[in-house]
């Protein structure tokens, strides 16, 4: 698992807590682990023991065999799985975050292009701006609480005013 995909764990999962084992430890990685007490690495060969009080496990050696093999295991322990590069074995798909401000967009492909994913990600960073957004989030949960009426009512008159916005913004 690279640099890039560890830090968007750690961002958008604040409160899990990641173990990375592999024999192999790049230094930049070594490095977020000794900055992020929620990250821990062990430098050493995956052990089946490894498995145990996991709750979701990502796999992303570069053997399918081991792969294969790690996926029946998680399956008949009730540990969800990914399994990089192999949708067929995976129970959930990493997505692509994008944060702006308060606002979170997860871009997932399903497994057909991880890359596709990561330049839609790369594109919405460039184009969305956060003070924009945060801008729009505050008004939009300030009129949210004065509106009346039941569950029902609220989303359509929710509707009707962002609904006005995205026309808006089309016509810019």
């Amino acid at each position: 698992m690279g640099l890039e995909k560890l830090e968007a764990l750690l961002n958008n999962s604040p409160e899990a807590n990641i173990i990375l084992v592999s024999p192999e430890i790049k230094p930049e990685i070594q490095a977020l682990a000794e900055s992020n007490a929620k990250l821990t690495v062990v430098q050493r060969k995956f052990e089946w023991d490894d498995l145990n009080n996991v709750d979701i496990l990502v796999c992303a050696t570069d053997s399918k065999v081991l792969h294969k093999t790690i996926y029946q295991i998680a399956k008949r322990r009730k540990i969800l799985i990914n399994v990089a590069d192999t949708p067929e074995l995976c129970d959930f798909y990493l997505s692509s975050v994008v944060t702006k401000g308060e606002l979170k967009i997860a871009i997932s492909t399903n497994g057909k292009s991880p890359t596709f994913a990561k330049r839609m990600k790369e594109y919405l960073n460039e184009v969305l701006e956060s003070d924009d957004i945060n801008t729009l989030l505050e008004n939009l949960a300030n009129f949210r609480s004065k509106l009346k009426g039941d569950f029902s009512t609220k989303v359509k008159e929710l509707n009707k005013i962002t609904t006005t916005l995205a026309a808006n913004q089309v016509e810019k």
